[in-house]
């Protein structure tokens, strides 16, 4: 059973930051602009079409797809490859967010969560003048599909263990525990990289996927060893990796998780099929405002700006 209660403020950013690049997937030039946000909306993609400006909240109901990257949309848009963002907001206590974006997808910039972690702190973050609620697990929730799993129990505190397993040389079985706070994240997740297999290109691409994959976006290896030049940034990366996934696909429960949350070679699906039960839960309402912003477009406010 999950539970809430309530700890410090909510936050929101300073000012606004933006970020560009590429798309991982589409390989085409986009880019993203952070932005505050009020008390009790969360967070909110933000995107202009034709002149109409729509919005769509960072929540489970909203995730469209969860093949090689997460995909949150409704009926006006959606948008691909928004874990390593959404990580980085999880991890600064970012509640309030407007996230604008001009594309199909996020940047994939460096293939970590850090330059997206440089422009929070560029922008800065500011605490809100209400409490910050919690969904608490007081009892464990489990998802296992085959030899994976996806679990969480209860703790006092954000906690992700990860255990990956691939029959490659370089990577093999990883595990890593990490109590998520500010100065962890920064120490031993932020720059984790995405990691892709070179035999799996060709199909990819026939998919209309990693178009835009490059040794400067993704740790890349061949049947048995890593191709970048510069090598690893951590011995376990591919690991690190996989909880700075998993920490952007539980913002999708719309409010901040108290829980020991334990990975074993789970993927974006398990865990938003872990996330959908958590919510299932009587126990488990969202005490964020689910309705969707309004907008006024006009002279005297900028769209992203709540009436």
């Amino acid at each position: 059973m999950a539970g809430r209660g309530f700890m410090f403020l909510q936050r929101t950013l300073k000012r606004s930051s933006t970020v560009a690049g590429i798309g991982l997937h589409t390989g085409k030039p986009c880019q993203l602009t952070f932005r505050p946000a009020p008390t009790d909306i969360g967070v909110h993609l933000i995107k202009k079409i034709a002149g109409t400006t729509h919005s769509v909240k960072v929540y489970a109901n909203n995730v469209k797809a969860t093949t090689n990257a997460t995909t949150i949309g409704n009926t006006e848009f959606s948008v691909s490859t928004v874990e390593h963002c959404l990580s980085t907001l999880a991890a600064l206590r970012i509640d309030n967010a407007f996230i604008e974006i001009d594309g199909p997808e996020l940047p994939i910039l460096d293939g970590s969560s850090l330059p997206f972690f440089h422009a929070i702190q560029e922008a800065g973050v500011i605490e809100q003048d209400q409490p910050r609620k919690y969904i608490y697990i007081k009892d464990s929730i489990k998802i296992e599909e085959g030899d994976k799993s996806a679990a969480v129990y209860p703790y006092n505190g954000l906690r992700i263990q990860c255990t990956i397993d691939f029959q490659h040389k370089s990577i093999g079985c990883q595990s890593l525990d990490v109590d998520i706070n500010e100065v962890s994240f920064a120490r031993e997740i932020v720059g984790a990289r995405t990691f892709g297999f070179l035999k799996d290109v060709e199909k990819l691409h026939s998919m209309g996927l990693a178009l835009g994959g490059s040794f400067d976006n993704a740790v890349v290896l061949d049947h048995e060893k890593v191709l970048n030049k510069e090598g690893l940034r951590f011995h376990d990366e591919f690991v690190r990796h996989k909880i700075l996934d998993a920490l952007g696909d539980i913002v999708t429960l719309g409010a901040p998780l108290m829980g020991h949350l334990v990975l074993y070679k789970a993927g974006h699906d398990l865990l938003n099929r872990l996330v959908r039960k958590i919510l299932q839960l009587p126990e488990a309402t969202i005490p964020f405002e689910m309705a969707e912003p309004s907008y006024r477009e006009d002279e005297d406010r900028l769209p992203w700006q709540m009436i």
